[in-house]
This record gives C-alpha cells, structure tokens and sequence, in this order.
C-alpha cells in the first residue's frame, strides 16, 4: 500500500493530469440530469463518452443506482476513467434554496470512489470539486477528500487553473 499523507495542489487543468499510470478524474454532477456548465464542458471538449453515460444513466434511473452519492466510473482511455459523482442537489438556477451542493451526499461519493481507485492503483484527479457552481465551500470539501481518498491511500491531485491557497 502506497502511503499518502496529503493532497497534491498544481496549476494546471484536471482533464489532463499530471501523473503516469492509472488515473480517474472525478467531478461533481447534479442529480437532475443536467450537463452543460462547469468543468464538466471540459470533460465533453475531450471525451464525449462521460457525458453520453451519464445521460442514460440519469435516463434509465428507474432501473439503477443514480442519485445523490452515487458514482458513475466511464473509462475513456486505457489508463483514464471519469468519476461521474453525485453530489449536487439540483443546479444554481433551480428553485431549490441554498447551495447546490450536498456535503453528504459527495462524502458518500468520495467513500465508493476510493475502493474502485485502489483496486486500479489509480491516483485522483480533480478540480476544486463541489466548489463551482455547485457552490460548496472548499474547507468544508478538504476534509471529506482527506478522510476518504487519501487516508485510504489514494494519491490525489487538485488542479486550480490560477494561483491557489
């Protein structure tokens, strides 16, 4: 077992990640359904296969596991996959009152991405998660991204586009 005892800050863009071997990059979606803003347009620009299997995931929800805690693995290389994670209640232009964003609901997430990344001997990817348009603070997410991911040994890697910290 790797030891990791923090998580990696770079500048750089999460759909393209810094590290060799195995890699997911994970992100937060909404459990409407809706795709279209946010990092995810860059997930799309590079890979069109996690929004296609999110939308048929959200579609065929009747029949499966979609909702808030969800995670959805999309393998879009041989080495990459896409954590499609369901962490956001509704979107910002919704009617729902507050943040979008629901902390339980992405530490559930972040709980069932860890096994599947070990077995893989995958490192995480990832923007600032659930602190976009999801509007959730981010050190209230830290935490939830230290105790599931990287106490369980899975490097990560956040990425910030500009200066950070």
């Amino acid at each position: 077992m790797r030891i990791v005892t923090e998580i990696r800050y770079v500048r750089g863009d999460a759909t393209s990640p810094q590290a060799k071997g195995p890699k997911v990059i994970a992100h937060v979606c909404n459990d409407r359904g809706g795709w279209g803003k946010g990092f995810v347009v860059a997930v799309s620009r590079r890979w069109p296969d996690p929004e296609k299997a999110y939308r048929r995931w959200h579609r065929e929800r009747a029949g499966n596991d979609f909702g808030l805690g969800a995670v959805q693995l999309v393998q879009v290389r041989a080495d990459t996959w896409v954590a499609n994670m369901i962490g956001q209640h509704g979107t910002r232009s919704g009617r729902s009152s507050g943040p979008p964003i629901r902390y339980e609901a992405l530490d559930e997430c972040l709980r069932r991405l860890a096994e599947p990344a070990a077995a893989l001997g995958a490192s995480v990817h990832m923007p600032r998660i659930g602190c976009g348009l999801a509007g959730g603070r981010w050190e209230r997410v830290e935490p939830l991204i230290d105790t599931r991911l990287v106490a369980a040994g899975v490097p990560v890697t956040v990425y910030d586009h500009g200066d950070f910290r």
